[in-house]
């Protein structure tokens, strides 16, 4: 558990530490004076300051870091070196900075494991320059109360054989899963934790699928991989395509707090879940860590350029209405609102921090 602590620690810290390069390059690029560089958060440990000026600490709290900015929440307003004198090009450069780094960072990630190598879904074709290995059949589900689950298939586990027959393809496998007209239980043989486990399974009605099943679901992976001068591009698209299916993702859980949804709060993790998820994934491999580090910065970019209070996101709208007005709101206003917004955000943090270790036991 300390292991995967630790592992989950280093993780989002190198993620947040990214996001804050982001914004200190784009910061000093523009002629900005910036002010810290926090590795982690305070209290400060030791710290130096550099040629121009940047003090660089190094914190007690190993979760992440920041950046202070010299104007940024609206003060020195008429300093040369201040964020509120300059452009509003320049300050929605810094402000985006962090977002555009996490969105690199999940490009690399990619390129790097679609260069080596990524488990990935081969159901229904893949590219045309991809090179598939590792091909196999992976439960994917198992339903509640089944006789899958009753005889202790897990999510995850792979399908070695069926009644004796090997299977490649997610279709055939499928089939052989059908009950027998003698209704003579299934043998089962899967990979489960390393180890081969040997089940038999009776098929029986499973009122979700509406007729009888062994209740599972099945499909075809593979570990996919492509050519050194191909997987940037890959790593480019999958990149776009991940970051829409986040967007569309955050729209339904917003709709389903709109609509009294009761599933919006299980689809949330905190730090602990991601932490226990981190852990189960690092057990997979280093492909699968890879593979969750550039989604979870992914998903870092689009949490924060959200225009919500507190985020990059918020405070490029307060940047888009100062734009349209010609001057800047109220600064009292603007970090009131801010502040109001990060408590929520706290808030949320201790929410579902707290129902994820209720879960956890």
């Amino acid at each position: 558990m300390i292991g995967t602590i630790l592992l989950f620690l280093v993780l989002l810290s190198v993620l947040v530490l990214a996001h804050e390069w982001g914004h200190f390059a784009a910061a000093r690029k523009s002629g900005m004076v910036v002010e810290e560089f926090g590795i982690g958060f305070p209290p400060k440990l030791f710290s130096w300051t550099d040629s121009k000026g940047t003090s660089w600490s190094v914190n007690l709290i190993p979760i992440g870091g920041f950046v202070r900015i010299q104007g940024e929440s609206g003060e020195h307003r008429f300093e040369v070196g201040s964020f509120a004198t300059k452009s509003y090009i320049a300050r929605f450069i810094v402000l985006f900075g962090g977002v555009f780094m996490n969105l690199v960072v999940a490009v690399v990630l990619f390129t790097f494991g679609f260069a080596f190598g990524l488990p990935a879904v081969i159901e229904g074709g893949v590219d045309t320059h991809a090179i598939v290995t590792d091909q196999a059949v992976n439960i994917v589900q198992v339903i509640s109360g089944s006789p899958a689950e009753q005889a202790g298939l897990k999510e995850g586990d792979k399908l070695i054989s069926i009644d004796g027959a090997d299977f490649a393809k997610g279709d055939a496998a499928r089939e052989a899963l059908k009950p027998h007209a003698d209704s003579s239980p299934i043998e089962i043989v899967v990979e489960q934790s390393g180890d081969l486990k040997t089940v038999k399974v009776v098929p029986a009605y499973i009122e979700e699928i509406g007729h009888d099943g062994v209740g599972v679901a099945l499909v075809e992976t593979g570990k996919v991989r492509y050519p050194i001068y191909f997987a940037p591009v890959k790593g480019v698209t999958t990149t776009v395509g991940m970051t829409v299916q986040i967007v569309e993702a955050f729209g339904g859980l917003i709709k389903g707090v709109f609509t009294k949804d009761s599933n919006v709060a299980a689809q949330l993790s905190g730090p602990v879940g991601i932490a226990v998820l981190t852990g189960e994934v690092a057990h997979l491999g280093l492909a699968h860590l890879v593979q969750f580090a550039a989604m979870l910065s992914d998903n870092l970019a689009v949490l924060n350029i959200m225009p919500f209070p507190a985020l990059d996101g918020g405070r490029i709208f307060f940047l888009l209405i100062e734009a349209i007005r010609r001057k800047p709101a109220s600064q009292a206003l603007e970090q009131g609102i801010h502040a109001a917004g990060f408590a929520l955000l706290i808030l949320l943090v201790v929410f579902v921090t707290y129902r994820d270790i209720v879960n956890l036991f």
